[in-house]
């Protein structure tokens, strides 16, 4: 009888592997923003079965397509210092291995979203995954610098899908999220860019720093950073928030727009790390000031 001696050869070695193609850290971004979305969408309190599969099947098809991304992307991952230690690269998983995984998690998760949930937001994350994997990662990403403005919308999509598991339907509250993120997006993205240009460079991906240089990008972040500041306000100004939501977004986006300001004038890759870091830390914390004002507006 052979001894499993290596971690190599373990199922739960194999199974972080696994876990891993679906980006986790992405992944639990996505997955709070559409559980504020449940939240937002309702005056009371959620319903606990729609609120356990609505999370549950967004979680397992945005990992699907995390899944799907690395699958695509495997070529680039091993060529980037950034993605070299991920599962395909290294070979730990190989290409069927992925697809399969990626095929029978993402069908779970659209099968517990149509029967648990309703077909709307089976749809519409149906139609998040075909933006992300397929229209952004194939099309997109490699063939244009505004991949990532166009392919945000994807990445918007998180909140929208919240709403619509607990009312079934997509309104102008809902779009109101969705634009937030989508806003944020661009400087959020192009802060990393600006350090990983070579990188990007190197495997020809037309990244904004690339084809545009450094101090464009730091332009484009700086203007859209002034942007999100605006767009975080509305919230308030129709009415859906209260001032623990507005004194939040402005103490949250003024330190995202000095950031901004600081790249600007004064860049470096050490600060244009930091305002990456900020800004996924930002998100989080302004959707979680949405919820606690919903609960505790005045």
């Amino acid at each position: 009888m052979k001894v499993l001696s290596s971690p190599e050869q373990t199922l739960g070695y194999r199974f972080h592997q696994y876990f891993q193609l679906t980006k986790p850290r992405v992944v639990s971004l996505i997955v709070f923003c559409a559980v504020i979305g449940m939240f937002l969408a309702v005056p009371g309190a959620v319903s606990p079965v729609i609120l356990a599969a609505a999370t549950t099947g967004i979680a397992l098809v945005a990992g699907a397509a995390a899944a799907m991304n690395c699958l695509i992307e495997q070529k680039i991952d091993a060529i980037m210092a950034r993605t070299q230690g991920r599962p395909l690269p290294r070979g730990e998983v190989n290409s069927r291995q992925t697809l399969l995984f990626s095929g029978v998690i993402g069908g779970i998760g659209l099968s517990l979203l149509y029967w648990f949930v309703n077909p709307l937001t089976m749809w519409l994350t149906l139609a998040t995954f075909v933006g992300y994997a397929i229209i952004y990662t194939i099309f997109l990403k490699p063939a244009t610098p505004q991949n990532i403005v166009i392919g945000g919308a994807s990445g918007a999509m998180p909140p929208i899908l919240g709403w619509a598991a607990m009312t079934g339907e997509v309104t102008s509250e809902s779009l109101l999220l969705f634009l937030i993120i989508f806003v944020w997006t661009p400087p959020h993205f192009w802060s990393l860019a600006l350090y990983r240009t070579k990188e990007y460079a190197k495997v020809g991906m037309p990244m904004l720093p690339v084809t545009h240089g450094p101090a464009y990008t730091r332009l484009q972040i700086l203007l859209y950073s002034i942007l999100l500041f605006v767009v975080t306000l509305l919230p308030y100004a129709i009415g859906m928030s209260g001032l623990i939501y507005l004194a939040s977004a402005i103490v949250l986006s003024g330190i995202f727009l000095a950031y901004a300001i600081g790249l600007y004038r004064n860049y470096s890759d050490r600060l244009a790390h930091k305002t990456f870091r900020y800004s996924i830390w930002y998100l989080a914390a302004l959707f979680a000031a949405l919820l606690v004002d919903h609960y505790f507006k005045f």
